[in-house]
């Protein structure tokens, strides 16, 4: 007989009910915006434009992508002036 090394679906479910939420940060899209995850029942959350938690929808995931694409060449291209400033 083989001891199964995952927990019930529904022990995290209960821990969460009882206890609350236990997020930490899985993805740093901008400086402001974050992707948080319930480290028991994998709930997940991000900051919406007034900075409150929201539930990650598909919709969300889309507007998160998309920004962190802006916000890395924005970053890019002011690591470049900052370099080509230092030059002159």
């Amino acid at each position: 007989m083989q001891k199964s090394t995952q927990k019930p679906n529904f022990i995290p479910k209960i821990y969460c009910n009882l206890f609350g939420h236990d997020y930490e940060v899985s993805k740093k899209v901008t400086y402001y915006v974050k992707e948080y995850t319930c480290r028991h029942c994998q709930k997940q959350l991000t900051t919406n434009s007034n900075g409150h938690l929201i539930e990650l929808t598909p919709k969300f995931k889309e507007i998160n992508a998309i920004l962190e694409r802006i916000h890395e060449k924005r970053n890019v291209r002011s690591r470049e002036k900052m370099v080509v400033s230092s030059i002159y």
